[in-house]
């Protein structure tokens, strides 16, 4: 007859073990550190790449807004749109926005007039807001900007303390700036 063996008899070589409770707790306890110190600085970065997307993304769809003017020797308006097809009232451009040609000066895109640029909402905790009053930027054919300079504050998920602003000036120039106390209370609000 055959013998049973059992493999209780035969010690498991140590090589061959898996990991002990406690040593699995470990190696546990130090990831969990390691991914707890990581992680703000991580965060901080991926909302600091969020805010100069939203601030490139601005500056592109403007310098296309000027192009188009110049092209089509019209004026093109730049204005806040959350549906990617008409302007919004307001001055919260974090639902996305608009450039189109603005071919009869009204400052509304009308089912004939091309759109240059579209921008889709910013990333989540991005935020984006106009001087009070300056919904919509309208650029001549010249290349000036209609009405007084206008800013631009930008604040994301690190709050506060990392807000800026871009400021257009009604000559068409695009400046990085400090945001100021009233624009940061007013963008920036939890």
């Amino acid at each position: 007859m055959y013998a049973i063996r059992s493999d209780l008899s035969h010690p498991v070589p140590h090589a061959c073990r898996g990991l002990s409770l406690i040593e699995l707790l470990i190696v546990l306890a130090i990831a969990m550190l390691l991914f707890g110190v990581a992680l703000p600085a991580v965060s901080g970065a991926v909302a600091a790449t969020h805010a100069m997307q939203a601030r490139s993304a601005l500056m592109a769809s403007y310098q296309l807004a000027l192009t188009g003017a110049a092209v089509a020797n019209s004026r093109t308006t730049l204005c806040p749109s959350a549906d990617g097809e008409s302007c919004q009232p307001g001055s919260d451009w974090s639902q996305g926005w608009i450039a189109f040609v603005d071919a009869n000066a009204d400052r509304q895109r009308q089912a004939g007039e091309a759109i240059l640029s579209r921008q889709p909402a910013l990333s989540h905790g991005v935020h984006l807001r106009s001087t009070r009053g300056r919904t919509h930027i309208e650029i001549q054919a010249s290349g000036s900007v209609g009405g007084s300079n206008v800013t631009f504050t930008l604040c994301d998920a690190r709050g506060a303390a990392h807000a800026q602003a871009l400021v257009l000036s009604n000559k068409s120039i695009l400046r990085l700036d400090a945001a100021n106390a009233e624009a940061i209370a007013e963008t920036c609000a939890p």
